[in-house]
């Protein structure tokens, strides 16, 4: 493969990574492309012959983010069976991704949907299909132990994720704010509780 192409590839990677970490604490929307340059050991020039324009660095930090998320979080959960053990796994697997500051903001889409919830846009776009992938991974595992009798069968399985993604969202602001674990625990027994785990 040519050299150049290589290399190219090798800066796309380093700055989609590098905007992914700096969106989780700074937001998608106050990002330049000089701030990323030197966050990445980069010239502003190199981060624009990568990508161009602003838009197409921030759908490929959303992109990245989302594949180590998945990497982090989806993939481990696998391992459980379908249904309740695959939702308590998932939950642990989201509450650790956060723990250990896999981005330096903690979770990159509860850092990054409030700013664009309400701008229409190929960025918005892309968050919101990465939204509907993880409610819709959950509400899927709730459904599955619903009809199994491993959990009530009300409220729904949509309410059951929407209720646990909120809670996961404000465990995630909260150990923010706070820099300290216990909310993620409040969040972990509140969610244990509610799937009738005896873990929670």
């Amino acid at each position: 493969m040519d050299g150049r192409v290589v290399r190219g590839d090798r800066t796309r990677r380093t700055v989609a990574a590098t905007a992914a970490a700096v969106a989780s604490v700074e937001g998608l929307s106050g990002m330049t492309l000089g701030r990323l340059g030197e966050a990445a050991g980069l010239g502003k020039s190199s981060v624009q012959a990568a990508f161009g324009t602003k838009e197409a660095v921030q759908l490929a930090a959303i992109d990245t983010a989302s594949e180590i998320f998945a990497a982090a979080v989806v993939a481990p959960a696998a391992d459980h069976a379908a249904g309740l053990p695959r939702l308590m796994a998932l939950v642990d697997g989201w509450l650790a991704y956060v723990e250990r500051r896999v981005f330096p903001g903690g979770c990159f889409m509860v850092a990054t949907f409030a700013e664009y919830d309400s701008r229409p846009g190929p960025v918005r776009d892309a968050l919101a299909r990465a939204r509907r992938s993880w409610l819709g991974l959950l509400e899927h595992h709730a459904a599955i132990a619903q009809a199994a009798g491993a959990i009530p069968g009300s409220p729904s399985a949509a309410m059951v994720a929407f209720e646990i993604d909120a809670l996961l969202a404000a465990a995630n602001v909260a150990r923010n704010f706070s820099d300290d674990t216990a909310p993620l625990e409040m969040a972990r027994a509140l969610i244990g509780a509610r799937l009738g785990s005896n873990r929670g």
